[in-house]
């Protein structure tokens, strides 16, 4: 809170958009970045397009946010184009920690980022993870399949809507206490 003028800061955000565009609906959160960057966004909002970089969203997690918002794809058999919101188990992101966290150069599993910035100091953050039930992750392990399917495609101005709203609510919100068992 502002001493003289009474208002409160908004709270820091990290849209942290992910996938790979080169597996089909994969690039789902890398199309949200794309157009999330035409538009504007208060200061205290940060959108940046990791694509597959994990490093690079560990290391900026290091910065002071307070929350991080991802997107990316999350394949849990619903119909394609579902959109979800959930606020992933911070336990895992510990656990994972605990196990020891091997990356992969040229994949980004949140999880193991999230416990891979903790290891190198970055304290926990609400993480809030905007996904998207994908169509087709290309038709074989290793057939490059660019753009996303006319399903998934369909649903990013709902994706877009749904983080501005969340966006929203997030920015002043309360803050909310985060430890390695979860918020409090």
């Amino acid at each position: 809170m502002d001493p003289v003028t009474g208002s409160v800061a908004p709270r820091k955000i990290l849209i942290a958009c992910i996938g790979n565009i080169f597996f089909g609906d994969d690039g789902f959160g890398v199309e949200v970045a794309r157009q999330l960057m035409i538009r504007r966004y208060p200061s205290h909002v940060q959108v940046v397009d990791f694509g597959i970089r994990g490093m690079d969203l560990a290391y900026t997690l290091l910065e002071d946010f307070d929350e991080l918002v991802l997107v990316d794809t999350v394949s849990w058999g619903r119909p394609p184009g579902t959109l979800y919101l959930i606020e992933p188990d911070l336990e895992l992101i510990a656990q994972a920690g605990e196990r020891g966290v091997f990356l992969d150069a040229h994949s980004l599993d949140p999880v193991k980022i999230l416990s891979f910035a903790r290891s190198l100091g970055a304290a926990p953050i609400h993480t809030s993870l905007v996904g998207c039930e994908p169509e087709s992750l290309g038709s074989e392990e290793d057939e490059i399949s660019v753009g996303l399917s006319p399903t998934v495609q369909a649903m990013i101005p709902a994706a877009i809507a749904m983080l501005d709203k969340l966006v929203a609510e997030l920015s002043f919100a309360k803050k909310v206490e985060v430890t390695s068992k979860g918020a409090t």
